[in-house]
């Protein structure tokens, strides 16, 4: 029998337009981590894994691994300064976020996404204000919470927009 992502409920925030600088990052943040498993609900294994782009390794499930790697290097290795093992990718796979998804990975892989998030918001917990300072560095240079914040929203819109292509590209279904 082949495996199917699950239906989810659409119970992404409803942003508040006025709140201060870091409950507004962090509510986009989460409303783009509630997107994710809306993106992929109901499409099998296969179809998490199909390249349906010509010219593109990019497929639903690389791009889910993928965010399970930002949120861990962002939040885990830059900060809170620890030291992290990678995942999927890493010297002789330096894609393999992108590229090493099977079907067999698929359910595992979705399961690891909510899993990394649920300890990036709890890495987040004692965070207050945006000006604090990470603990770790990013390229030997020192970073603030509001940077790793912005570049986080970032990374969501722009690989929410590949997966909304990637998903009509599978079976038509689009949406934000």
């Amino acid at each position: 029998m082949t495996w199917t992502a699950p239906e989810v409920a659409d119970e992404r925030p409803d942003l508040d337009m006025t709140a201060d600088e870091l409950p507004g990052l962090l509510e986009w943040l989460e409303m783009y981590r509630a997107t994710v498993p809306l993106k992929v609900a109901g499409l099998t294994s296969e179809e998490l894994c199909r390249q349906p782009v010509p010219g593109s390794t990019l497929s639903l499930l690389g791009v889910v691994r993928h965010l399970i790697e930002v949120e861990r290097y962002w939040l885990t290795d830059v900060l809170l300064g620890e030291d992290s093992p990678d995942i999927y990718s890493h010297r002789e796979a330096p894609e393999g976020d992108f590229e090493l998804g099977t079907p067999q990975s698929a359910p595992a892989d979705l399961e690891r996404f909510e899993d990394e998030v649920a300890q990036a918001r709890r890495h987040l917990t004692g965070v207050g204000s945006a000006d604090e300072m990470a603990k770790g560095l990013r390229h030997g240079k020192p970073v603030n919470v509001r940077w790793i914040l912005v570049h986080l929203v970032e990374e969501y819109a722009r690989h929410l927009g590949h997966m909304d292509m990637l998903r009509g590209a599978v079976d038509g279904r689009l949406g934000y």
